[in-house]
């Protein structure tokens, strides 16, 4: 039987957890220590847990099931997570043409966005820009929403942006519904322009911190506005993706990259206490590679991609956003001739089990009858309180 390996046991064995926070505690963000916390008491007693009991009167049967975490970190959660987005996006985005768009930048610049982390809160605002530019011409207001991500899946920095619009728009008087195409040749120079023009006015502002790696390569005579020039002339991949022909396509498309952390545990292939190794898809030769490394590093690189508190990795724009949304999608359905969508309820816990495992938990184990909820613990939910008990959901000490 093929072994299946956990975030939470990289984490808690050997103490590696316990060993890199002691190591690195001061240069760790409170949203890294929190996400963990919150990650490492998942399905732990110290949350809670609703207790079941078998309805045959004769099976003395009792099941008790944990509260999660719903950490940004944790793997299982964010899959819940990213099945509860897809069914809500379904109820709120219209069913025509998507189009998923990533846009890139060169590798140069990732490091910036570490030293800078508040230029992250800027560049989905500028890949909307971009494509609502080309939409503005035409007097147009398309549906945007955006992902930023940080991480490739290699689990190194790689900080990009995934945006799905519509391929259509409402007119400036909101009484047609017009075609939309976009040009990844247009949309690269308007997003290259907009990023060299971001890192210039941080730099003038004196608000732009330099990677070391970037400022030793600086001088009178290659000055940093040399180097943003340098990067400008280069080629920077923007990738307009197949149209899709429904909303439903796009959503379960682009909720691959939504809720789940930087790595899903179906691609931890070893571990042994000291190495993590992992497997990913290499996108320039499009075939299945492994990577090894030490669970030190492991660590390091997957609690880096975890955002600061508060931080929005999806964000929405033109007719769809906050400001618009209320006002302007009613009238999008209607001219694409759609009714309002049936809000679905968020999959429980015993239907993702079933869709994902075929497995009803709440089927006694030893009778086969139905189990039914006898009671219910409340337990820590405050990230603040839990964190009273990080050594012990470290160590795995009992609590």
């Amino acid at each position: 039987m093929k072994h299946k390996y956990t975030i939470k046991q990289i984490l808690t064995e050997n103490q590696a957890w316990w060993k890199f926070l002691e190591k690195h505690k001061g240069k760790l963000r409170k949203s890294i220590i929190v996400a963990i916390v919150k990650l490492l008491s998942c399905k732990n007693i110290v949350r809670g847990f609703q207790e079941y009991q078998c309805s045959n009167k004769n099976c003395s049967h009792i099941k008790r099931v944990f509260f999660t975490c719903k950490s940004k970190g944790c793997s299982s959660c964010g899959k819940k997570q990213t099945s509860t987005w897809i069914e809500t996006q379904k109820s709120i985005l219209p069913d025509t043409s998507w189009q998923h768009i990533t846009f890139t930048m060169p590798d140069v610049f990732w490091d910036f966005f570490w030293y800078n982390r508040d230029l992250l809160n800027h560049i989905a605002k500028l890949a909307a820009e971009c494509v609502q530019s080309i939409a503005n011409k035409k007097n147009l207001t398309p549906g945007i929403f955006i992902a930023i991500h940080t991480f490739g899946r290699d689990l190194k920095r790689n900080v990009h942006i995934h945006l799905s619009v519509t391929l259509g728009g409402l007119s400036i008087n909101h009484t047609k519904w017009v075609k939309l195409f976009f040009s990844n040749k247009l949309l690269m120079t308007q997003w290259k322009y907009k990023i060299i023009n971001m890192f210039r006015q941080e730099y003038q502002q004196s608000a732009l911190i330099i990677p070391n790696k970037i400022k030793q390569q600086l001088n009178h005579t290659f000055t940093f506005e040399n180097f943003l020039n340098e990067q400008y002339n280069k080629h920077w991949h923007v990738h307009c993706a197949k149209p899709t022909n429904t909303q439903k396509q796009n959503i379960e498309y682009l909720g691959r990259y939504i809720k789940r952390p930087p790595i899903a545990e179906s691609r931890l292939k070893h571990y042994d206490g000291n190495n993590v190794v992992f497997q990913y898809l290499d996108h320039k030769t499009k075939s299945l590679r492994k990577k090894s490394m030490s669970v030190e590093e492991f660590i390091g690189r997957f609690v880096s991609h975890i955002p600061d508190i508060g931080f929005r990795m999806i964000r929405y724009y033109g007719f769809l956003s906050n400001r618009l949304r209320g006002k302007l999608l009613p009238t999008v359905r209607q001219l694409l001739q759609q009714k309002v969508p049936e809000i679905n309820a968020a999959p429980s816990y015993v239907q993702l089990m079933i869709q994902n495992f075929n497995v009803n938990p709440l089927e006694c184990t030893l009778c086969g009858n139905l189990m039914r909820l006898s009671a219910m613990v409340f337990g820590i939910t405050n990230p603040n309180k839990l964190l009273t008990f990080h050594r012990e959901l470290a160590l795995l000490k009992k609590i």
